[in-house]
């Protein structure tokens, strides 16, 4: 059993930068790979970014590559997601989950997930 918290969202300017964290609960967190998810209104919930669970690999949807980074680290249980250049379409809830799975773009493939962090960008 895993338990996620995100926290770090927030309301920034078109242009501005945030880093999401994810707290996880357990041992095992060097177990999982983890992947950052976002939902917007009326969408669904959508891949962003991935990482194994070392760190070695990680993985980015095209519409973030060269503005949000994935990273954790494992002696303190927890996930990052660093996010630059904010636009208005990366308003959103931001979710992270974990998975022990290969398919790290799945989002049926992850068995646990945190409850979100809202981040809202004005333009």
């Amino acid at each position: 059993q895993v338990q996620l918290v995100e926290s770090g969202g927030g309301l920034v300017q078109a242009g501005g930068s945030l880093r999401l964290s994810c707290a996880a609960s357990g041992r095992t967190f060097s177990s999982y790979s983890m992947g950052w998810f976002r939902q917007a209104p009326g969408k669904e919930r959508e891949f962003v970014a991935a990482i194994s669970g070392i760190g070695v690999s990680t993985y980015y949807a095209s519409s973030v590559k060269g503005r949000f980074t994935i990273s954790r680290d494992n002696a303190e249980n927890t996930l990052y997601l660093q996010i630059i250049n904010l636009k208005p379409e990366d308003t959103a809830v931001y979710y992270c989950a974990a998975t022990m799975s290969p398919r790290l773009i799945r989002r049926d493939e992850y068995d646990y997930w945190g409850q979100g962090t809202q981040v809202t960008v004005s333009s």
